[in-house]
């Protein structure tokens, strides 16, 4: 009998140029089945990507040689790096700080001091909701192709290409709060609907961030907000997705039950 291959451990980069903080992060992820690789600086980040695919990066905010949040956003506009996922640690504690945090594209944000513990959890969680359809679906075979409008997703690829057969790079949270939509047209969804569908609510995010996904979906689609051709804003209900969607290369994902 040929035995199931081990399933390779979960690999996480973390740049922070505390030592001390990176040593403690990576010996309790590394006792928890996880591999780590980790480095104090950007210019070690980016020469650490060159040779390694993680599969998630723990990203501090405040680095010597540059600006974390900015690193962010580099790494969100690399396409080889659109889809990865990206949780920020910061020293600062504010609401705004962490809002600035989720619209340059990071998948979750966890301020100083941390406790080892949650950071865990919160990387298992990112990785979970990466990795599966989002809930509320039966999975079936999936559509290689899902176009709309002047628009086809990649659901292979997870990217976008528009009519001139221009590739748009959507990171992994994007790519999740767009398949809802599709699977959900012509159909109005709470904020509380789309955090469900997407995140599942495992991770503490604020509602205010389906707002910001949103608004940068709009921006990937090329659509205005308040004359939306695919998104529309309904007041005090949430949103709706008003494109016809059909599908290639396979039967659709199916809906095991209504969304309440």
């Amino acid at each position: 009998m040929v035995e199931d291959a081990p399933q390779k451990p979960d690999h996480i980069l973390i740049v922070d140029d505390d030592r001390a903080l990176r040593e403690r992060i990576a010996a309790y992820l590394q006792a928890n089945g996880m591999r780590v690789t980790h480095a104090a600086r950007a210019r070690d980040l980016r020469a650490l990507l060159n040779r390694v695919e993680p599969d998630l990066v723990v990203l501090d905010t405040h680095l010597r040689d540059a600006d974390g949040l900015a690193l962010c956003g580099e790494l969100r506009a690399n396409r080889r790096f659109h889809a990865l996922p990206i949780l920020l640690l910061s020293t600062r504690q504010g609401v705004e700080d962490r809002i600035v945090g989720l619209e340059m594209g990071a998948d979750d944000y966890l301020a100083k001091p941390l406790a080892i513990r949650e950071l865990f959890m919160r990387i298992r969680a990112i990785l979970r909701r990466a990795r599966l359809p989002p809930p509320g679906l039966r999975v079936a075979p999936t559509p290689s192709v899902l176009r709309f409008g002047d628009w086809r997703l990649d659901t292979l690829a997870r990217h976008l290409v528009d009519a001139g057969g221009e590739t748009v790079a959507l990171s992994s949270a994007e790519y999740r709060l767009l398949r809802v939509l599709l699977d959900y047209p012509n159909r109005v969804l709470s904020r509380d609907q789309l955090l469900d569908l997407t995140q599942g609510r495992e991770a503490d995010l604020l509602d205010r961030s389906i707002d910001l996904l949103v608004s940068r979906v709009r921006q990937r689609l090329r659509d205005g907000v308040r004359e939306g051709r695919y998104i529309k804003t309904i007041r005090n209900e949430g949103y709706l997705f008003s494109a016809t969607v059909t599908q290639a290369g396979g039967p659709r994902e199916t809906m095991c039950c209504d969304v309440a």
